[in-house]
Parts: C-alpha cells; sequence; structure tokens
C-alpha cells in the first residue's frame, strides 16, 4: 500500500512537472541563425529615449534625497558608497544642451518626470516658478520637433507627502490626484501623452518588501497594500484627468515594470511554486487588475489581499511596458529569504543582476497584449560601463520587437532607457545606462560607440 502512494505520487509530481514545462516554456532563440543587422519597423513607429528628474536634475528635497542619507538596520548605506544624487546631471540647467543630444540620435520623442517636491514643496503651496521651468523645457522640445511625453511620479514624492503616509494610506490618494490636476491644467494644451505611475510594482517590493527602496521597511502585507493603492491612484488619476480640459484627446498610460521569474530548476515543485507565486504579485495581479477591476493577491505567510474596483478596466488609452530582463529563482528553506536569484554560465550578463534576454521582451508583449490597448515600451536599456555589450543588446531587443509586430501585436513606440548616465537609483553612479557618458566632475556628455546601433536603426541606416 506504501509503495502504491508512493508511485502515485511519484507519477502526480512528473505530471505536474510536464504541465508546466508545457504551459510556461522558457522562450529561446537561436541567435546564430538570426540577422539582427536588419531590423524594420513602420514609419509611424515612435523612437525616443527616456530620464527621471531625480536621476538627473539633483537638488531634490523629496523621498529619495532624504533616503540616501541614511543606513540599513545592518549599518551598511541605504546606496552603494555612501553615493548621493547631489547635482546629478544638472539637467535642471542644462536641459537645452540636453534637448540637443536627443536631436543627435533622430528619436521623435523624449519621456521625462517633474519632480513633485519641487512644484508643490509644501501640502498648500506651488512653486509656480518650478511650474514655468517645465513649460519652458516643453516649449523647447516643442521647438525643437520633440514630442514630450511626461511622468507624473517616478518613485518620488515630497518629504510632507511622505509623512502623511504616502501610498501606505488609501486616504492620500486624493493628495496626489490634485497634484497631478495641477501639473495636468498647466501643461495639457502642449503635452499628448501621459504617464500616471511608474513602475508601481517596483515602488512597492523594493520599498516595501526588500527595503532596497524609501522608506526601507520589510513588509509583505504592507507591500501589497501600497501596490494596490497606487493601482487605484492610477486609476483614479486617469478617470480624473480624462474629464478635463484637452482630457479626451490626450493618451494617458500606466507603466509597469515586467520582469518574468523563472523557476531555477525546472524540475523541482517548489522553484516553480516559488517562481509562480512572484510572478503573481509582481506581474500578473496588475495585469488582471486592469483586465478585470479585481485586485487579488494570496500567498499564505506573505500577503492576503482582495479588491475590486470596476473603473480600473478601462483606465488606459495605451500601456507603458518596461522591460530589461528575467530571474531565474531558486527555493530556499528561509523565511527572511525564501528564494535566491541565480544565474547560468552561458548567460551574458550586464553591469546590473540582468541578464541579456531579448526574448523576455517579446514575451512581455504578449502578456500585456491582453489588455487590448497600444503597448509602447516606455524604458529598455543596458547597463554596461566597457561599453562592450550595448550594441548587441540593442540590437536583440529591437529584433524582438521588431518581431512582435510582425506577429501582429499591436507596439506603437520604444524608448532607449536612458539619454545619459545618471544616478540609478540605490546603485548610485555606479551603474552606465546613457546612450550618451557623463563626466560627472565636468558635466560633459559623449555619445557611446555602443549607442550608434540605436542610431542606425531609429533613422533606417542598419
Amino acid at each position: 500500500m506504501i509503495l502504491k502512494v508512493f508511485f502515485y505520487a511519484i507519477v502526480l509530481y512528473l505530471l505536474v512537472i510536464v504541465y508546466c514545462h508545457l504551459k510556461y516554456p522558457e522562450l529561446r532563440w537561436n541567435w546564430e541563425n538570426i540577422s539582427t543587422d536588419k531590423i524594420l519597423f513602420p514609419s509611424t513607429f515612435i523612437w525616443g529615449t527616456a530620464t527621471a528628474a531625480h536621476q538627473v536634475e539633483g537638488n531634490c528635497v523629496n523621498n529619495w534625497s532624504e533616503f540616501e542619507k541614511g543606513s540599513k538596520d545592518d549599518g551598511q548605506p541605504n546606496i552603494k558608497d555612501n553615493q548621493q544624487s547631489g547635482i546629478a546631471c544638472d539637467h535642471w540647467n542644462r536641459y537645452p544642451e540636453d534637448i540637443k543630444l536627443i536631436k543627435e540620435l533622430g528619436v521623435s520623442h523624449y519621456r521625462f518626470s517633474v519632480e513633485w517636491s519641487k512644484i508643490q514643496p509644501a501640502q498648500d503651496t506651488f512653486n509656480q516658478d518650478a511650474l514655468d521651468h517645465y513649460s519652458r523645457m516643453i516649449d523647447v522640445l516643442l521647438e525643437n520637433d520633440i514630442t514630450p511625453v511626461l511622468t507624473l511620479h517616478h518613485f518620488t514624492h515630497p518629504l510632507w507627502f511622505d509623512k502623511l503616509g504616502a501610498f501606505e494610506k488609501e486616504e492620500n490618494i486624493s493628495i496626489f490626484i490634485s497634484f497631478c490636476e495641477k501639473v495636468f491644467h498647466e501643461y495639457s494644451h502642449k503635452v499628448e501623452y501621459w504617464c500616471t505611475i511608474n513602475e508601481p510594482a517596483v515602488v512597492a517590493t523594493q520599498g516595501y518588501f526588500s527595503g532596497m527602496f524609501p522608506p526601507g521597511k520589510k513588509d509583505s502585507q504592507l507591500s501589497a497594500e501600497v501596490l494596490k493603492n497606487l493601482l487605484d491612484a492610477h486609476v483614479q488619476v486617469y478617470h480624473s484627468l480624462k474629464k478635463m480640459e484637452n482630457g479626451p484627446k490626450i493618451k494617458i498610460g500606466l507603466v509597469k515594470n515586467i520582469n518574468q521569474f523563472e523557476p531555477w530548476r525546472r524540475w523541482h515543485i517548489l522553484d516553480w511554486i516559488m517562481s509562480k507565486a512572484v510572478n503573481h504579485f509582481f506581474n500578473s495581479s496588475t495585469i488582471d487588475y486592469l483586465r478585470t477591476g479585481i485586485f487579488k493577491i494570496r500567498i499564505p505567510g506573505l500577503a492576503w489581499i482582495y479588491h475590486e474596483n470596476p473603473n480600473a478596466v478601462h483606465s488606459m488609452d495605451y500601456f507603458g511596458l518596461n522591460y530589461y530582463s528575467h530571474n531565474h529563482l531558486k527555493f530556499q528553506l528561509s523565511l527572511k529569504e525564501p528564494f535566491s536569484m541565480e544565474f547560468r554560465d552561458e548567460d551574458i550578463m550586464t553591469d546590473m543582476p540582468y541578464t541579456i534576454y531579448g526574448e523576455g521582451l517579446y514575451r512581455a508583449i504578449q502578456s500585456v497584449s491582453a489588455l487590448d490597448v497600444p503597448i509602447m515600451i516606455t524604458e529598455n536599456g543596458i547597463a554596461d560601463a566597457e561599453d562592450s555589450r550595448r550594441e548587441l543588446y540593442i540590437k536583440r531587443y529591437l529584433y524582438a520587437v521588431s518581431k512582435a509586430i510582425k506577429d501582429g501585436y499591436d507596439v506603437i513606440g520604444y524608448f532607449y532607457w536612458s539619454l545619459m548616465d545618471n544616478f540609478e537609483w540605490a546603485f548610485g553612479y555606479d551603474m552606465k545606462f546613457g546612450l550618451f557618458s557623463v563626466d560627472f566632475e565636468t558635466q560633459e556628455r559623449s555619445l557611446r560607440d555602443g549607442s550608434k546601433a540605436y542610431i542606425c536603426i531609429v533613422k533606417n541606416e542598419n
């Protein structure tokens, strides 16, 4: 009897593993048989590059500038080597010359964010000088035939908002809506594309699960609550702005990072369970919410939440897709660190703990196409200080985009991250994502050789 039960248990285990293999394949292309030297796109395709205010402007007084001064419970600095953003790339003052760099790339669009803490330094105060500054920058972009794409929240918010509990509290959403309405009122007559919130799942997981982002907490249930509130904030902002003057003709979207989590050992059921749980939290819970209006995370011992918002179903004119790579997860028996991230010998690594995995961008496009709205790739790029892999990265990922379009997916644009080297959050200035390198002592910008592949594809000269 025991042997029979054991036998059936083994058979069941094998059937489950086989089902997972077939249901969730890890797409791999034979790049030796793929030519990336001639990649074509529709003439209407949107080409761009991107930055975020705190990373390039510097001199901010917000939740991130405060976080940069602190350290973790173990005494280690919050930011690598105690680096602080400082004046960053001084984009606040140098934006006219940086717009010339955008022009040099041949792209037609520039995605940037406005710094909430500069625009609204106190809850009852709006700084007209800051509003005028961004207005002038938008005008210079338009004068250079570059279409502005404005992000309202890119990881940062004022300290006073942080002290109120930020997005930990549902009642604070109304404060964010008021800020968004103010900015929309100022610029909606000359900005066509708007992004509400950048990467809500990253804000929630890194700020409230791993502790790598402010406020540096490690509370999985609170992480789920914050994610729910951020998504609801997007929905409420979308519908609020749509009712304002210019709202009906403006295109508004949410920006979501997709990162596939794969089992390290495809024969190990616990690796499968762990990767499915993390994928559910980070990816599918958001997509399901936007598709059905139901936000649901049920991971025993970590997070348990159920929320309905029918207004979420039609709350986007396009979907902003950020994609960099995927991760392999290996289950380990630890409540503090229930999994480790592993890399294979054949993986081509970037300077970040990412691999070059162009197939993943194709898969991400497939997954978000379920939302049935146009897809804008709002971020994609590589940290590569030696500039030895940037050309390979650009060609492989843009091949994946071109293949997706050829296969019928509605991808309307691509923004390379980023225009220039900048303050890369918890990694400080060590990660070099820029098409242009930056000497942070002289503020000199220089086009990288590897970036020329992007220019050639944009100008259809490849």
